[in-house]
Order: C-alpha cells, then structure tokens, then sequence
C-alpha cells in the first residue's frame, strides 16, 4: 500500500503513535535507527534528520560529518509488539547528503539506479526469496549458546519440530506489517528453519529482507531464543541460505530471465563478495547441498542455479548468496548483471558440466575479483568497494 507524508502524519495522530523508528542500514545491510517524536517527522519528511555517519559501519571515510534521513512514507509499519497505547512506527529511509541529493554509498539508492537503469530499457525485474535461519537456545544467564532448539530434519512436524510456533508468530507478524510470507518449513538442521517470501518489486524485496530478520530476532527472543541467520553456525550441519527467484519481463510481457541468468553466471565471481561478505560464507559454499562452481541445473540441489520451466514459465533460483549480505546491494547487482545478459542474449552455458569454473574459495579471493572487476566498479563507489574487500 502507498502513502504520502500527510496521510502518514494523519495516521501517527489517529493511532495515538508516540514514537517513530527511522530506520535505515549500514554498507553492509544491518540495520540502524534514531527514534524521533511525532512532532520531529514533518521536520524529517521536508529536510530530513541528521545522524553522525563517520560512526557507521563502512560509511567511515564518508566525506560528510553528517548524514540526513529522509523517511519513504510507503514503508510505514506499526511494530506489533510494542504497546497498543503509545505505538512504535517505523519508517525505512534514504541517505542524503546536505545539498540534498542521495548519498553515493547509500545502498537503497544504488538499487534504485539500478531499477531505474531496467525500466529504461523496458525489464521488469522481480525477487523471491527463501530464507534460512537456526533457532538457538540462551544459558541461564540469558547468552547465546550453541544448543539448537530442537533435534528435528527436514520437514518434520512436532513435536520433534519444536520450532513450529516460533515460525507461526513470524508469519503472522510480517504479514500484519505488510509483508508477504509464502510458506514456512523446518529445514535439514536441528533448529534450523526456512520462511520463503512469493516474488515482490526489487525495493520492496530488499526492504521486506531487513524486516525479516528484525522480526525474526525479536520473536526468537520473546520465546527465550536467539535466531542465527549466519552462514554456518554449526561447523557439522547444514549451512544457512538466502536464495533468489529471479522474475524479469520485457516491455512485450516476454520471459528474459535465462538471458538474464547467463548475465549473472557471467559476472557472478566479480560480485561474490557482495553476496557473501563474511569469511563463514566460504566454508558453506561447497558445504551440503550449498554451491561451489558457476553452473546451472534442471534437476539437482547443489548447482549455482536450479532453472526450470513449468507452464511456460521459467524458474531461475540463484542458491549460493547468504544473509550475511545486503540485499539492497545484491538486487541491484543481480539486475545490472541481468540487464547484461538481456540486452546481448546470451544463452546460458550447456548444463552442469564437470569443467564449470569454480566461485571464488575464500572471502580474500573474492575480494582481489571485486577490485579487479571493471564491473563492479562501474556500479558501486570505491568506499563501498574498499570497505567491502579491505584485509
């Protein structure tokens, strides 16, 4: 649902909301937030509100003291578990810089070049996910331990899924944020579970990602528990996923996303780096069922693309990013690869061969990929770049 700054104004009036959340991320797709009162939004909506940046992850060699927050009125929720009386509203914002115009480094705006860059050439690009998360239980003294919540596999139902309710209060409370679960599940590891979301609009996608894991870690913690979505919190199970359905259509309502799945294996080394920033990630890829080679299939589980057509229409699943990633940078990189591949009609390479070119093994390796990319630099910025691939 849309909204202007006025009907939000007239919702925080009507719902008796007494603080506003605007929340925004850092380079790497955590997020942040300030809380303001009702009387500080109109000043945000016209000039924004200023934040120290130098104190942000990646954004420390940001040429600017300050920073300014400019709320997106469509991406009003109410936090459902905070008071009924006195309610908790949260914005996502845009990063400004004092003359105004978007930050270079802020991550949502590159993804909105990059959907603008796709409208210009008449694609339309949407994102699935499904999202993989362990369930972890807390000592006495309330810290993190490494007991999964449960001993249940794949798809089990209780009471050896002993996840199930946890799961249900997610679902329920995303979905009363406007959000769009599609299904929920136990996955292979013990407390490990996976909530998928049905395709959305790049922007709402990424922003519906940063909501997911705050839901997530909060309802965990309301049940006693701490929510993990690292890439391998166990060193002996299953790593945790965050893979990408990949929709896009031209202007004519014609498929293009094999042409756009061959521009994302072409350039998917350059740009692993942003898709697993972390030195867990590379000992998940190749681990399990998670990818290690640039390849792609039609019938298996550990290739770096699962496509396959049913009614006419063609699925594309990209498996090897990971939560650890910022999903606003990871769209807007897969859509300029995408793009690449679309505007050239490149035909994907023959299926799964044993000769496939390996992803990159270790977070250092991506990173000399990442600097040497004429690819990559011509999307992000070199302070996103650096603080990306730094030793």
């Amino acid at each position: 649902m849309e909204y202007t700054a006025d009907e939000v104004m007239r919702f925080i009036e009507e719902e008796d909301v007494k603080f506003i959340r605007l929340a925004f991320r850092d380079a790497f797709g955590v997020q942040k937030n300030i809380s303001v009162m009702p009387r500080e939004v109109i000043k945000a909506f016209q000039d924004g509100a200023t934040i120290n940046v130098r104190g942000i992850a990646g954004f420390e060699d940001c040429p600017y003291a300050s920073l300014y927050l400019k709320p997106d009125p469509n991406t009003m929720a109410i936090l459902p578990w905070r008071p009924d009386s006195g309610r908790v509203l949260r914005m996502f914002c845009d990063l400004l810089t004092p003359e105004g115009k978007p930050y270079v480094s802020d991550t949502r705006a590159i993804l909105k070049n990059a959907i603008a860059k796709a409208e210009e050439k008449g694609i339309e690009f949407r994102f699935g996910t499904e999202n993989e998360f362990y369930l972890f239980t807390k000592d006495e003294d309330g810290r993190p331990t490494r007991q999964p919540y449960d001993e249940a596999g794949y798809m089990d139902i209780a009471p050896l899924d002993k996840c199930e309710n946890v799961r249900r209060e997610i679902t329920l409370t995303i979905e009363s944020m406007g959000l769009t679960p599609e299904r929920s599940h136990h996955e292979r590891g013990p407390g490990q579970n996976e909530i998928d979301f049905h395709y959305g609009k790049p922007l709402k996608a990424a922003d519906q990602m940063t909501t997911f894991k705050m839901v997530v870690s909060t309802i965990a913690d309301r049940y006693g528990l701490v929510a993990d979505f690292s890439p391998m919190p166990l060193a002996d199970k299953p790593g945790n996923g965050y893979h990408i359905n990949i929709y896009a259509v031209n202007d004519k309502g014609e498929d293009v996303v094999k042409y756009a799945a061959a521009g994302i294996m072409e350039h998917i080394s350059d740009m692993t780096i942003f898709l697993n920033s972390t030195d867990a990630s590379y000992a998940r890829l190749g681990n399990s069922t998670a990818p290690d080679r640039v390849n792609w299939a039609s019938a298996d589980e550990s290739e770096l693309m699962f496509i396959d057509t049913y009614k006419g229409k063609t699925r594309v699943e990209l498996r090897s990013p990971d939560a650890s990633s910022n999903p606003y940078l990871v769209y807007a990189l897969l859509i300029y690869a995408g793009l690449s591949g679309i505007e050239r009609k490149l035909e994907l390479p023959e299926e799964q061969t044993e000769s496939a070119a390996s992803l990159p093994g270790s977070k250092k390796e991506a990173g000399k990929l990442a600097k040497a990319s004429d690819f990559v630099k011509s999307i992000l910025p070199e302070e996103l770049i650096k603080a990306y691939t730094k030793a």
